[in-house]
């Protein structure tokens, strides 16, 4: 059976970016101020970012247009093909129709840059000199550091230090670029030192790292902060891929019966989800959605909906989200990108009110399901992305199984090329599947604010 590949022309990349924020039931839970536990403002957030992403991060617009410039970075790789895994499905002899939309075709290898190119062009718009941010497993640093260095920003990136020494190749991206990368924690803010001299071997976390660069563009007039996940202005950008699937999934002929993404702090999971949700929302397609996170961090499967910081140290806002607690230190598990204590609010909500599903996998599972999908499809996945990959051959599994069809798509949010010690450690018997640390979940929840 051939591959079948679906490509868009360049003129049928979007011009708008879709808000889900429109379209839902019930308003999203404002973000709250740490100390008086009352809605912040937008003068809250001016420190922080751009102006431009503090509208987008509260509009209730349901397409916001994206500017030239961004489309025509975006235009170096997208609109990214959409596949239909026929050699996997032949492998795994089922009756379903496995589909991915393969983002790993972007210069960093990963869906990161649709927000991060939007990010520095209004950073650059408004003067903005430096952006400091976070990074897991460096998907997004190097991300980041490309589209600075496409504006002219120097970027500055605390790279949590267990992916720092795990791949170090993602660190040279990101210094190929022109960033600057330090492993969090570090000696360089508050933050990393009050964390170092507690724990001098912390392998650091993505709250840990966040509340570093939070802290470094609070101190700095000519600096902003940039998040990669979880925030709405982030996952806004990344809704070019679902539109575009929306488009080949036409074009294959059929539609997605379950639309299935990897998820730690949320981004390329509601990238994809969020365009095909507005059918679920309006009634007119019953489409299933599953959220798959490791069994180290289930901070969905898990967590608590409550209001919680955004980092380790409580330097940002309180948002309404699934939590283990600020505090909380995942495993070192190869998903770097993955290792987060809560998820994109957003994505929370929608879950809450029963849109989307979630499953937790431990890693050994994950690269097994990777490993398979290398050898039928031909791409080494990220190790993030081998969460999805997992996640579609179950549901292809449980079609077997009912003798069903069913139509699956899942975003295969990067490539792998870098994460080759990661395999090597697998196909060893090296992995420890580390499952839900529920004593450190517990301790971590006890710092949790109490609001109201």
């Amino acid at each position: 059976m051939a591959t079948k590949k679906f490509f868009l022309n360049e003129s049928e990349l979007p011009t708008h970016w879709y808000n889900i924020a429109a379209d839902l039931k019930n308003p999203p839970s404002p973000p709250l101020h740490p100390a008086t536990h009352e809605p912040v403002g937008p003068e809250a957030l001016a420190p922080l970012f751009p102006m431009e992403l503090i509208k987008q991060e509260v509009s209730q617009e349901r397409f916001i247009a994206i500017p030239d410039e961004v489309r025509e970075i975006l235009k170096i790789w997208r609109p990214s093909p959409l596949i239909r895994a026929t050699a996997l499905e032949k492998a795994l002899d089922t009756p379903a129709h496995i589909y991915y939309k393969y983002e790993g075709v972007s210069p960093s290898g990963s869906h990161k840059p649709n927000t991060a190119v939007a990010q520095a062009y209004y950073n650059r718009e408004e003067g903005v000199k430096r952006i400091a941010t976070e990074t897991g497993a460096g998907q997004w640093g190097s991300s980041l550091a490309f589209a600075c260095n496409m504006f002219g920003i120097e970027a500055k990136v605390y790279m949590v230090r267990i992916s720092y020494d795990q791949k170090p190749y993602r660190r040279s991206m990101m210094e190929i670029w022109n960033g600057a990368v330090v492993p969090s924690p570090s000696e360089e803010t508050e933050s990393g030192r009050k964390i170092r001299a507690t724990d001098p071997d912390s392998t650091g976390s993505l709250g840990i790292a966040i509340s570093e660069a939070v802290e470094d563009a609070a101190m700095r007039e000519d600096t902003k902060y940039s998040l990669g996940s979880v925030l709405n202005h982030v996952l806004l950008h990344q809704t070019v891929i679902g539109q575009e699937a929306i488009k080949q999934m036409e074009m294959a002929g059929e539609y997605p019966d379950v639309v299935v993404g990897c998820a730690g702090g949320g981004s390329n999971a509601a990238g994809l989800m969020f365009p095909f949700l507005k059918e679920r929302l309006d009634g007119r397609q019953k489409t299933r959605f599953l959220a798959v996170e490791p069994a180290s961090c289930p901070s969905l499967t898990k967590g608590e909906y409550r209001y919680d910081f955004g980092d380790s140290v409580g330097l940002t806002p309180l948002m309404k989200m699934y939590t283990l607690g600020h505090n909380f230190v995942p495993a070192g598990i190869h998903a770097g990108g993955l290792r987060y204590h809560a998820m994109a609010p957003l994505l929370c909500q929608l879950y809450d009110e029963g849109f989307i599903e979630a499953a937790a996998y431990p890693q050994n599972p994950c690269f097994e399901a990777a490993v398979l999908f290398a050898q039928t499809e031909g791409i080494i996945a990220a190790p993030e992305a081998s969460h999805a990959i997992r996640g579609a051959i179950d549901e292809a599994l449980a079609a077997k199984e009912a003798g069903e069809p069913r139509v699956i798509l899942f975003n295969l949010s990067g490539h792998g090329l870098l994460d080759l010690q990661a395999y090597d450690d697998y196909r060893a018997g090296r992995l420890v599947d580390d499952h839900y640390p529920a004593e450190r979940v517990a301790e971590a929840m006890r710092e949790l604010p109490v609001i109201g």
